[in-house]
């Protein structure tokens, strides 16, 4: 459906240039949603900054996961999945998890803190949505840091989580909804893990293009 993740970027930026006259803040979810976010925020000349999710994984089965939990302790569980887990094991998970989040925050945003949200339009951005657990914790995040206008966007999702994601915010934008979507990597011809390295590289250059302009 997609070449990489600039042209997935691109291609959603056009589907959100409505939003252009509300001056919004694109919160990209790394490392795979940045390159996705860069170009949403070029398009709208708005500000871009990266919100730290991370998915709370199954011990036996890391690419599956029973929840996630945002920067700010926003958690939200999958409740037939969290049945199954031991309550110490949960807190042990939550535990890494939270300290992968403060390296990330120190590494990809230089430990700043995130822009003020208050009454502002905020667009979510990832590079693609399965299971959505990581976009419900960051709209739990937005939602206590009291956004006026949450939006949800991603170049593909599946038809089920879109519906559920509409539920809870104020629009959500995807691309393509394939019926059988199993992971967000079967929607681009060129996939690959996206390391720090390339998130940090992306920021500092969109810090200069608005310096620039």
């Amino acid at each position: 459906m997609f070449k990489d993740r600039k042209d997935a970027g691109q291609k959603l930026a056009e589907a959100l240039t409505a939003y252009l006259c509300e001056e919004p803040l694109v919160l990209a979810i790394p490392r795979g949603g940045v390159m996705v976010g860069y170009q949403v925020a070029r398009h709208l000349q708005s500000a871009l900054s990266v919100v730290i999710v991370r998915k709370l994984p199954f011990p036996d089965n890391t690419e599956a996961g029973f929840g996630a939990i945002a920067e700010d302790g926003s958690t939200y569980f999958v409740a037939r999945a969290l049945k199954a887990m031991p309550s110490d094991t949960v807190e042990q998970i939550i535990k890494e998890q939270k300290l992968e989040i403060m390296r990330r925050i120190k590494v990809l945003r230089k430990g700043k803190s995130l822009p003020v949200m208050k009454n502002r339009t905020v667009i979510l951005v990832d590079d693609g949505i399965a299971m959505g657990s990581t976009m419900h914790a960051a709209i739990m995040l937005c939602k206590s840091n009291n956004a006026a206008k949450i939006i949800v966007a991603a170049p593909v999702a599946g038809p089920s989580i879109t519906a559920e994601l509409a539920e809870v915010v104020n629009k959500v934008v995807i691309l393509e909804k394939p019926p059988y979507f199993h992971t967000v990597a079967q929607a681009y011809e060129k996939w690959y893990d996206v390391p720090d390295e390339e998130v940090i590289q992306i920021m500092q250059e969109y810090e200069q293009l608005v310096r620039r302009a």
